[in-house]
């Protein structure tokens, strides 16, 4: 039987790309009674008649997920973040590693709209695109306008599938169309009511760019650490799972723990104190999450 992969789901239908053609198929009843369900990126076993009637049969063991937005087999996101409108968020940024490096991808951070940043708030960014870059992420400097940027960011598509993640409004379809013009995907304006863009991305579907696969997602509608136990937040914060090798106890969670080699770190300047502050908002946050039954 023919195998494929999920590029688009859609109205309860799955497009499998087999080969150069794409096949519109249905999930087989079994999966709904096993509450299975067919994930973009997913690599399937398939039956058609035609390309427009066929069946996913089989759905091969992933190596990830993402459940919001619904994707699987992702090989790097891609995290797209304005230099301004809206400003850049290093806390939100943060946020979004977390939940990438818990999920074992490979984090690239793209900001975007280098052409409007002022004098003013440009050695603020710079310091937190060093920062960052330090950390061991690359971190890419970008223009949809100017097309400064593109040109760096092409080559780590290729031959991956990659998602574009961010908050709406960064311009994360506009990175796309200068990436290919011929995509023409749908773009807004930031809302002046709202200070955050409008969504134009309604659907998960993964779409070729060189010799790689793109997710152009309605974005990441949850951003909190549902799954996540307190022990596992460190590892996500590389520089703190280094550093905490070296603490006293083991399990130190470096908050109120002697000794703790994350917080002589922070005092010393070698991790940024936002940083050491957002791991501690994520810490209280999962420490207040209510258990579930």
């Amino acid at each position: 039987m023919p195998e494929g992969k999920i590029i688009k789901a859609l109205s309860g239908f799955y497009y499998v790309l087999d080969g150069e053609e794409i096949y519109q198929c249905r999930g087989r009843g079994l999966f709904r009674k096993n509450k299975v369900t067919p994930l973009v990126g997913d690599y399937v076993v398939f039956e058609a008649e035609n390309k427009t009637d066929g069946t996913v049969t089989e759905i091969k063991p992933r190596k990830n997920e993402l459940i919001r937005p619904q994707i699987s087999n992702v090989d790097q996101a891609i995290l797209v973040f304005s230099a301004v409108e809206p400003d850049f968020s290093p806390a939100l940024l943060d946020r979004f590693l977390v939940l990438i490096e818990d999920n074992e991808i490979e984090p690239i951070i793209v900001v975007t709209k280098l052409d409007l940043v002022t004098a003013e708030n440009q050695k603020k960014l710079s310091q937190y695109i060093k920062d960052y870059q330090k950390l061991g992420y690359t971190v890419l400097e970008t223009s949809s306008v100017t097309a400064g940027g593109i040109e760096e960011l092409v080559p780590y598509l290729e031959g991956k599938t990659s998602v574009f993640a961010g908050q709406s409004g960064v311009g994360k379809s506009s990175l796309l169309n200068a990436i290919n013009p011929e995509l023409a995907l749908k773009t807004d304006d930031i809302s002046s009511h709202l200070g955050r863009g409008k969504h134009t991305t309604r659907h998960v579907e993964l779409i070729h760019i060189g010799s790689g696969l793109v997710a152009d997602t309605p974005g990441f509608s949850s951003l909190e650490f549902m799954e996540m136990e307190a022990e596992r937040l460190s590892y996500c914060f590389p520089e703190m799972h280094k550093h905490g090798e070296d603490c006293k106890f083991r399990a130190c969670l470096h908050d109120k723990e002697p000794k703790c080699a994350v917080k002589e770190a922070v005092d010393s300047g070698e991790i940024p104190r936002y940083r050491y502050e957002h791991y501690m908002q994520f810490l209280e946050e999962i420490r207040d999450r209510k258990p579930r039954y």
